[in-house]
């Protein structure tokens, strides 16, 4: 279930705008608690990449292999995404 969202008031908006134009070590967080224990703490609850639905033809040994290393918590298309995302962050860290 999505959390509720409520608006912001243009206030608030205002604030987070020049929060966001700020550099990071312009931003005072001496105030926000340190968080030690994450065991609660859900994975993707507040972010969720944009998903970009199309037509992708693998061979079928591929397939299958991701299909029988699928879990009841994770699909095989969502074990495909995450085996290119790694590839692309290894990749970006070879080149960069």
């Amino acid at each position: 279930m999505k959390p509720e969202r409520s608006k912001l008031t243009p206030e608030q908006l205002a604030e987070l705008k020049a929060l966001a134009a700020m550099p990071d070590e312009a931003i005072d967080t001496s105030d926000a608690p340190e968080q030690r224990d994450w065991s609660g703490a859900e994975r993707g609850r507040f972010y969720r990449p944009v998903k970009q639905h199309l037509s992708l033809r693998l061979d079928a040994d591929v397939i299958a292999w991701f299909k029988g290393h699928a879990t009841g918590d994770e699909g095989y298309q969502t074990r495909i995404n995450r085996a290119l995302r790694e590839y692309v962050r290894q990749h970006d860290r070879e080149a960069g």
